[in-house]
């Protein structure tokens, strides 16, 4: 075993560790700013969705963005489709509207999902693979530091510690870059727990509400098609002027009352 070969093994290994830290990192910042982006207009929307005055105003709230506007966006497009009765004879349009809207709003989320789940993989790889690789660095050294001692046939301090000591630090490293890795992923994984559950719930009160106003969406600038669907458009909460989130609250006392 040469020395250039030894050397090239090891330099190799330290450079592979080295760009698996960069992506680390770079991809820790990336989904951190994702999330933070994302809490931002969850809870923006969040709050325009529920202050708004009836579902009517809330399917036309304007320049939203995150994964609840887009739920929430599939759901309205849903009803306003299906609104007055679908002339269309397929398979997707064979479900009733709460049927339809449930499926759209579930696949949905699992678009939201797996945009939250990108990157992930890669860090859980790179957490777990890193320290092996590290190690392999070491052991390659070792055994090229075994290989000069033989030949020189001396295994005095000077000769055994430098090398050896140089093979260790790909261990050193490989360690290094695996634990920023496994953290972030754990930490991240929590985060897309919290978002899904948000989302999640939010579907269920959409259906809620879609259910409560008989799945009856106006397009923007038309008019209702009559005064009992104009009434339950401007009031959803049974004739009170209230809002959605005044809705939402009788809708879980209801539940807990059931």
């Amino acid at each position: 075993m040469s020395d250039i070969a030894t050397n090239v093994i090891v330099d190799g290994t330290l450079n592979t560790l080295i760009a698996a830290s960069v992506v680390t990192w770079g991809l820790i910042l990336i989904k951190g700013v994702q999330h933070i982006r994302i809490s931002y207009h969850n809870r923006r929307y969040n709050k325009e969705f529920w202050s708004a005055p009836n579902i009517q105003a809330a399917a036309h709230l304007e320049n939203q963005d995150g994964p609840a506007a887009r739920v929430a966006g599939i759901g309205f497009s849903t009803l306003i489709e299906t609104d007055g009765g679908a002339s269309t004879h397929d398979l997707e349009h064979t479900w009733d509207r709460q049927e339809l809207l449930d499926r759209r709003l579930r696949q949905q989320m699992q678009k939201e999902r797996g945009s939250l789940e990108s990157g992930l993989a890669v860090l859980a790889t790179i957490g777990s693979i890193s320290p092996f690789v590290g190690l392999f660095g070491t052991v390659w050294g070792i055994m090229g530091a075994l290989t000069n001692i033989s030949k020189t046939g001396s295994a005095s301090l000077e000769v055994v510690a430098g090398p050896i000591g140089e093979a260790l630090i790909a261990t050193a490293v490989g360690i290094a870059v695996a634990v920023p890795a496994v953290v972030g992923y754990n930490f991240f994984i929590r985060r897309n727990k919290v978002v899904w559950a948000f989302l999640d719930d939010f579907a269920i009160d959409f259906v809620h509400l879609a259910l409560k106003s008989s799945f009856i969406i106006e397009r923007a600038g038309s008019k209702p098609a009559s005064a009992a669907a104009s009434a339950r458009l401007t009031d959803v909460s049974g004739g009170k002027k209230s809002n959605i989130k005044d809705t939402h609250e009788e809708l879980i006392a209801k539940e807990a009352h059931a």
